[in-house]
């Protein structure tokens, strides 16, 4: 199989988890607190979870405080999908809102894997290569040209 493809499946394999921590943290808030703040919190306690699921296995770099800070871009962009979804299938569709943030995380899946692979690789087409782990190869540098002058003694 491709790398590309495999890069895919441990980032759905991530994302079920992920999903499934999400959903059993709402589940447990949404009793005590009003659904949309269930969601949120639920929302940023699995994102950090994400995050070192994503740097070490689904894109194979290490993690660093730059891309920490930075991982929540994508995620914003997810939230707002989401938190869209969420509301509208609760207020317009009438879905219950224990179902609700399931249904509206489908909608939200292939940005947020585009989106994340640019923040925590630096780039959004292949995977780097097996033993890189997000550092640049020698293969990858350009070539500058470099003058070398002989000078005799």
């Amino acid at each position: 199989m491709k790398p590309q493809l495999w890069q895919i499946v441990r980032f759905g394999l991530v994302g079920v988890a992920n999903t499934a921590t999400f959903y059993l943290v709402y589940l447990a808030l949404h009793p005590f607190l009003p659904y949309f703040a269930a969601f949120t919190i639920a929302f940023l306690l699995s994102m950090v979870g994400s995050f070192f699921l994503h740097t070490y296995f689904t894109y194979r770099t290490r993690p660093t405080w730059k891309k920490f800070l930075l991982f929540p871009l994508p995620n914003i962009t997810n939230y707002l999908v989401q938190s869209f979804g969420v509301v509208a299938l609760v207020q317009w569709v009438r879905l219950d809102s224990r179902i609700a943030p399931l249904v509206a995380a489908l909608v939200a899946i292939p940005v947020t894997f585009v989106l994340s692979k640019i923040v925590l690789t630096g780039r959004a087409g292949t995977p780097a290569p097996a033993g890189q782990h997000g550092s640049v190869g020698v293969d990858q540098l350009d070539a500058a040209a470099v003058r070398v002058e002989v000078v005799e003694k």
